[in-house]
């Protein structure tokens, strides 16, 4: 995400840290990299204008100048700005999602056909039902088409929320309102309206999606806008804002956006703030945009809030409680625990995004990370771990040559890949050692040690 922008930026920032004196000399080159950067990133021009010229009447300032380290000084202006262009200066109460209305709280979506808005409209269910612990139900009104309803009922299933099997043969205003009345008879918190779009904006569309929003009066106007799109999506977010008054925008296919034009535009030229951000395809890819952890990660600097949320959400925190009590109590770290990691990791989805999440020396390894080999790779040491008897789960120690070629021969893997686990795991039990006795630094080290696992090749190979 945001690869070529970051990439871009990140240099320019490592050059202005290293200036020993701030000159309008080197802070006009810097400009001048931050604009190429910006606009290579196919970022809206506007934009490139007021982002350029803030950060010159700052850096300008005679505070700046005499700093005794301008460059890091600069560092925190350009940081300071970029966070206020993509959202900042909105109040939390604008940029969260608004449900304070009589019940049911009614969101629309709309934008251009191929934006993700149906998807979206099973994530924000998902989020809803998970996170706000709100009776969601959505409805489809694209009547267009075919498969549009059908998509939107099987996501809905997976997000935990209830659907309202519209009338292919009525109207899409007359399907939303069934879907209201039927909302209302059963206490529903929420109703989240997806509507249909089309390749580009026409007037029928609008028309259509406008009739909508003034009959139903939704406390929440979501403009679904593709990432991809750069420009056009900066285009569309304008158009429909004109008609619909928008309340925010939700952007999609950020994971796959190596410009991240959008991203820092869309925002500033319909003056909406970005509420949700799809960052991968699974039903809990749907994230609260974060500008400052956002402008973080353009800039190289990570977002280590948004990784700490994405490892709470994949932990068990019922099992971490008990090998913590295991092993408090001086039990052994065995294969058994080593396995219920390995699993908790699974959980955690993309490696790749997680580590794109880490300050610019790490997302390196990010971009060697086949996320599928990786998972592979985990299915792979399940496998052998599985061939294992119980006894030999709990007491490792007994594996020696005729084990090894008997779990090998069960896995269908050849005995080094057993010998490669188990040295891994005894790496991973020593570092367990080494945090029960509560010295962080000889974990550092231990860490340091486990050569094993260098460039993330640790569990059965990642790198590969």
């Amino acid at each position: 995400m945001l690869n070529n922008l970051s990439q871009r930026l990140s240099k320019v920032i490592k050059a202005m840290r290293g200036q020993a004196r701030l000159t309008e000399e080197n802070t006009k080159d810097m400009l001048r990299e931050v604009r190429i950067a910006l606009l290579e990133a196919d970022v809206a021009l506007p934009v490139v204008r007021e982002l350029i010229a803030r950060i010159k009447a700052k850096a300008m300032n005679e505070e700046v100048i005499g700093n005794l380290n301008p460059g890091q000084a600069l560092v925190g202006i350009v940081q300071e700005e970029l966070t206020d262009i993509i959202g900042a200066r909105f109040s939390e109460k604008e940029k969260e999602i608004n449900l304070a209305s009589q019940p049911p709280a009614i969101i629309l979506l709309a934008g251009l056909q191929g934006a993700g808005k149906t998807t979206s409209a099973g994530k924000l269910a998902h989020y809803l039902v998970t996170e706000k612990k709100k009776k969601v139900l959505t409805v489809s009104t694209d009547v267009y088409r075919p498969a549009a309803a059908d998509q939107l009922k099987v996501i809905t299933e997976q997000a935990g929320a209830d659907n309202f099997a519209m009338d292919a043969q009525a109207k899409p205003l007359t399907i939303a309102n069934d879907a209201l009345t039927h909302a209302k008879r059963h206490f529903y918190d929420v109703l989240i309206v997806d509507t249909a779009g089309r390749l580009s904006i026409d007037e029928a569309m609008m028309n259509e999606v406008a009739q909508l929003h003034q009959s139903l009066q939704p406390v929440e106007t979501l403009f679904v806008a593709d990432a991809m799109l750069g420009q056009t999506a900066v285009q569309a977010a304008q158009a429909f804002n004109e008609r619909l008054s928008l309340t925010g925008v939700i952007l999609t296919k950020l994971d796959g956006d190596s410009r991240g034009g959008a991203a820092l535009s869309v925002a500033y030229t319909t003056n909406k703030p970005i509420k949700f951000v799809g960052v991968s395809e699974k039903i809990d890819g749907l994230e609260p945009f974060n500008p400052e952890g956002m402008a973080s990660r353009i800039l190289g600097m990570g977002d280590i809030v948004a990784l700490v949320k994405d490892v709470q959400k994949a932990i068990d925190v019922e099992q971490t409680q008990k090998l913590a009590q295991k092993m408090k109590a001086g039990n052994k770290f065995d294969l058994n625990d080593f396995k219920a990691q390995l699993a908790q990791m699974k959980n955690m989805g993309s490696f790749s995004s997680m580590l794109e999440k880490l300050p610019a020396q790490f997302q390196e390894a990010a971009t060697k990370l086949d996320d599928e080999q990786a998972q592979k790779a985990i299915a792979r040491t399940e496998g052998i771990i599985n061939s294992m008897t119980a006894y030999e789960r709990s007491h490792p120690d007994i594996i020696k040559a005729s084990r090894k070629r008997r779990i090998a021969a069960g896995s269908g893997v050849p005995v080094q890949e057993v010998n490669k686990l188990l040295k891994q795991f005894e790496q991973t039990q020593a570092m367990m050692r080494t945090m029960q006795k509560g010295g962080l630094s000889k974990m550092m080290r231990a860490l340091g040690s486990m050569k094993g696992m260098r460039g993330l090749g640790g569990f059965g190979g990642f790198g590969r």
